[in-house]
């Protein structure tokens, strides 16, 4: 085997556990025990079972109950039915809850291993399938319609918005400043003061704007310099020919 098999034998008698202990460690497989329904149960939600056996009469939550709640959690998980009490209705309801197969007591080394081998075959095309459907599903989501335009849109759509608040973001300083200047204006109690502050705010408002404009423009000037200068040297070319 490449890797190791968890195996969860469930029966009330503590022969049971040991006799798949002996054979199944031997084989590589990891066995683990429980007495009873409910302490299956827990050891299912503690990790996962390659296999699971389980007598059907036990104290509280017998066996087939046990099958129905494993199967139900994990449709994908082998159950097999350990009894010396098969009946046609206790097969039938086992088989309606997706039981792997019955081992009949009393038990040989070559049925417990034979069993092991025959319930993991058994359960490889299930497992397959609901690995195939989880992957399917992710592909599904991934190339669900609008995914690709929504994503594209937000790639988009994110410098506009930098963008618009940078440009947005000095007007709205200067809403600001005129409402201040305003306000300054009614306070001052005189024209001359109000005049001057409203020089000094205007200002203070252009110098980020003329410092713009002076970036935005500078390769142009350089452009038009270089133009110029070349054109100048083809001229005094020509007039010297």
């Amino acid at each position: 085997m490449s890797a190791l098999r968890k195996v969860l034998v469930v029966d009330d008698d503590p022969v049971v556990g040991t006799s798949f202990n002996r054979v199944l460690s031997h084989e590589g497989y990891i066995v683990v025990t429980a007495r009873n329904g409910v302490e299956a149960l827990d050891k299912l939600n503690e990790g996962e079972y390659d296999v699971v056996y389980t007598d059907i009469k036990m104290p509280g939550m017998d066996g087939l109950e046990l099958a129905e709640k494993v199967k139900a959690r994990r449709s994908w998980t082998p159950v097999v039915i350990i009894t010396g009490y098969g009946t046609e209705a206790n097969e039938k309801r086992a088989k309606a809850a997706g039981v792997t197969a019955f081992l009949h007591k009393p038990l040989s080394p070559e049925m417990i291993e034979t069993s092991a081998k025959e319930a993991l075959e058994a359960a490889l095309p299930e497992t397959v399938a609901v690995a195939t459907a989880a992957e399917v599903a992710v592909e599904a989501t991934e190339a669900a319609p609008g995914s690709g335009w929504k994503t594209a849109a937000m790639l988009v759509a994110g410098p506009l918005i930098g963008l618009a608040y940078a440009v947005l973001l000095p007007f709205i300083g200067l809403v600001l400043l005129v409402g201040v200047a305003l306000r300054a204006f009614v306070k001052a109690g005189g024209h001359r003061r109000a005049l001057k502050f409203l020089k000094n705010v205007a200002l203070f408002v252009a110098a980020p704007f003329l410092g713009l404009a002076y970036i935005v423009m500078l390769p142009f000037v350089g452009i038009g310099a270089f133009l110029w200068m070349g054109l100048r040297e083809v001229a005094k070319k020509e007039h010297h020919s």
